[in-house]
């Protein structure tokens, strides 16, 4: 097997969120091709790959989609270029290339699953709550082949709407326009406040002004703001919510789409020691991080309630970006870790 046949035959199927069935249907035909007992498409739209049959269950959780934007696929003195190539096909195909590499083992069962829409609202993620219990989660996102990610922290958008009555311009009246600047200004205040003698940023409030429109009709004035916040494990969503509405006790408050608690993993794990130990196998040094983004962990690590972490190569600096590529070297290093991690967890 071509150390990275999967990897680039993979970032070659472009699939921001929404158009995934290619790489999808890419994946499952190539889960087949290297020995899974079973691959197939969800009734979600995700790619599915099992090896072994036994009663203790390994998810190894990746998503297939990316953000839009593709990029020339080339590979340039050992390195590859590709959307998808770090976040997080990278991490994806590592998960299918390790498992295969591990091969079925008496009494597990691997669950390699490639979930679509994860740029978007996880809608491949939310399918799989309710349809798997697994003893372990390894859930597939860029943070280098010697690092372990234990936590990504919440995430909860608002749409926040003001009224003033119609004054006129020389009135000195405030105008919503001025309302609603103020109001963002107690929002950063608030925050600062929470964050103050917090220095990790994954224990901090971290709020976005996404968008601020203002306007008029005969008789009053509106304004709105889309305000995001990236939230640590001390302020779930409805903490949030609550603290919005008393800072702007006169404006409607409307959630946008789906917010999400953060979560941190167990660092004292059987899967984490495992993990450590496959690491140094290859000659690493391994460091632990707290991410400020969010992930499909949170989604399914707070129901499955199992040992977990992230794992992938890849620099996450390149998510998203122009430029988003990964070194062959390190997608290599990182299969050799996770087979070798999956063989230790499974020796216990």
């Amino acid at each position: 097997m071509n150390d990275s046949e999967t990897l680039i035959g993979l970032v070659s199927q472009y699939s921001p969120s929404g158009q995934e069935r290619g790489a999808v249907e890419w994946l499952v035909a190539r889960m087949k091709a290297l020995g899974y007992a079973e691959a197939f498409v969800d009734a979600a739209g995700n790619a599915v790959g099992a090896l072994g049959s036994g009663p203790r269950q390994v998810v190894l959780l990746g998503h297939i989609d990316t953000v839009p934007g593709e990029i020339p696929v080339r590979v340039d003195g050992g390195v590859l270029f590709g959307r998808g190539s770090v976040d997080a096909k990278g991490p994806l195909a590592c998960f299918t290339d390790a498992v295969a590499a591990v091969g079925a083992l008496e009494g597990w069962q691997f669950i390699v699953i490639g979930a679509v829409e994860e740029e978007r609202n996880s809608e491949g993620a939310r399918f799989l709550v309710d349809k798997y219990r697994p003893d372990f989660l390894i859930v597939g996102e860029p943070n280098r082949w010697d690092r372990i990610a234990l936590g990504y922290k919440g995430v909860a958008w608002a749409e926040i709407s003001l009224r003033r009555a119609q004054t006129h311009t020389a009135s000195g009246e405030q105008t919503a326009a001025e309302a609603a600047v103020e109001l963002w200004m107690a929002i950063r205040k608030q925050t600062e406040t929470f964050n103050a003698g917090k220095s990790r940023a994954f224990d901090q409030i971290l709020p976005t002004l996404r968008e601020i429109t203002a306007g008029q009709d005969d008789f009053s004035q509106w304004a709105r703001l889309k305000v995001g916040a990236r939230l640590p494990l001390e302020m779930p969503p409805k903490q949030w919510y609550a603290s919005l509405r008393k800072i702007s006790s006169d404006a409607e408050i409307s959630p946008v789409g789906y917010a999400l608690p953060a979560w941190a993993c167990e660092k004292n794990s059987s899967l984490v020691r495992a993990f450590l130990s496959g690491i140094r196998s290859q000659g690493g040094a391994p460091a632990f991080v707290y991410k400020t983004g969010t992930a499909d962990l949170n989604i399914v690590a707070p129901v499955w309630q199992c040992p977990a972490l992230v794992y992938g190569p890849g620099d996450s600096a390149l998510d998203h970006t122009p430029d988003e590529h990964i070194t062959l070297n390190e997608y290599t290093k990182a299969v050799k870790v996770l087979a070798e991690s999956l063989k230790n967890l499974t020796e216990k």
